[in-house]
């Protein structure tokens, strides 16, 4: 493994900022990665672990080591004959890992085809698309304790999920670093998901009645393509906002105010699309600069010309976040990691 100096990163991050890290590793198993690290600290650098690069925004060149993380594997393991347990590193691309389970017949990721990312921050962000979570079929994950340098085991409760949420966001912030990822899926009586509004209607567009997990796939993915931009086509990170969650009675302020306004009761709490909200404040489609609010889903900021900074993309969603505030009293949250 080498470590390089001066790396551009443009094109290992989706919104493709051209910005570099002082030092660049890209590591492929167990040994470069405590070597990398090893290299960080003696030399008092901070560090920073890639995955996909599509949840980031870096608004800055990085002065210290950033690691890729390439670790590659899947492997399986038979529980009955209606369960397996299917285990991938950290390094794997997610979508060519939903779909080889779907290949092999395997359910329970179906509704999250087509996601950007690698697996290895799936849990972080407790991924989730129509319905579904990583924590419905999670089971554990190995990490590297960067404290004692050890490798620790986190189950489904401990990784603590909430909405794109984890133990990795929170108090285990910058202690831990995936190395693989174990998820249990069906192989026979799948329990499909296709309650979602959208995967209806995309299904009876297909003419299908009695979907199977590879059409919800395929519906899926359809959606997602109409929908939302390819970052290898215009750079972007998907979705830039979580959609916020209010209590009922500030919901129920602002539902008096705008009875149109889409909602999703979540217990006591009632979510709201962030996408609608941004659109009611005229950003669909709007262009400043470099950077746009896409034309087809106002939840996606793009860069637009190809040469918008890092800052110029942050500066833009701050005022949207600021728009969104003044029309609707509401606060949005970026959903993108900002570096």
């Amino acid at each position: 493994m080498k470590i390089q100096e001066n790396y551009s990163l443009k094109n290992l991050n989706t919104f493709g900022v051209e910005v570099s890290a002082k030092y660049f590793a890209e590591v492929k198993d167990l040994g470069d990665l405590k070597y990398a690290i090893e290299f960080a600290k003696i030399n008092h650098l901070e560090i920073l672990f890639l995955g996909g690069g599509s949840n980031v925004l870096f608004t800055k060149s990085f002065g210290g080591l950033v690691i890729k993380l390439d670790l590659k594997g899947i492997s399986e393991a038979f529980l009955n004959e209606d369960e397996v347990l299917v285990t991938a590193k950290a390094g794997e691309n997610w979508h060519e890992f939903v779909q080889l389970c779907l290949d092999k017949n395997y359910g329970g990721l179906e509704n999250l085809s087509l996601i950007p990312g690698n697996v290895g921050t799936s849990p972080m962000q407790n991924i989730g698309a129509y319905g579904t979570e990583i924590k419905d079929t999670f089971v554990n994950c190995k990490v590297l304790n960067l404290g004692s340098m050890q490798v620790e085991e986190f189950n489904n409760e401990e990784c603590r999920f909430g909405y794109r949420e984890s133990v990795f966001k929170r108090e285990g912030k910058g202690k831990y670093v995936i190395l693989d990822v174990t998820f249990k899926l069906s192989t026979e009586n799948h329990q499909l998901k296709t309650e979602y509004g959208a995967i209806k209607t995309e299904l009876e567009k297909f003419g299908i009645e009695n979907p199977t997990i590879q059409d919800v796939s395929r519906a899926v993915i359809s959606i997602r393509q109409s929908k939302l931009p390819d970052p290898k086509v215009t750079g972007n990170a998907g979705s830039f906002f979580k959609n916020p969650t209010v209590s009922a009675n500030q919901f129920s302020k602002v539902q008096k105010q705008y009875p149109q306004i889409p909602n999703y009761p979540n217990g006591e709490m009632v979510k709201i699309p962030a996408g609608w909200l941004i659109e009611q404040c005229g950003w669909k489609g709007k262009q400043i600069g470099n950077v746009a609010s896409h034309e087809l889903q106002a939840l996606v900021i793009v860069n637009k010309t190809g040469a918008a900074t890092g800052k110029e993309i942050y500066d833009f969603s701050t005022l949207i976040i600021e728009s969104v505030i003044e029309k609707f009293g509401i606060e949005l949250e970026r959903e993108v990691n900002i570096i």
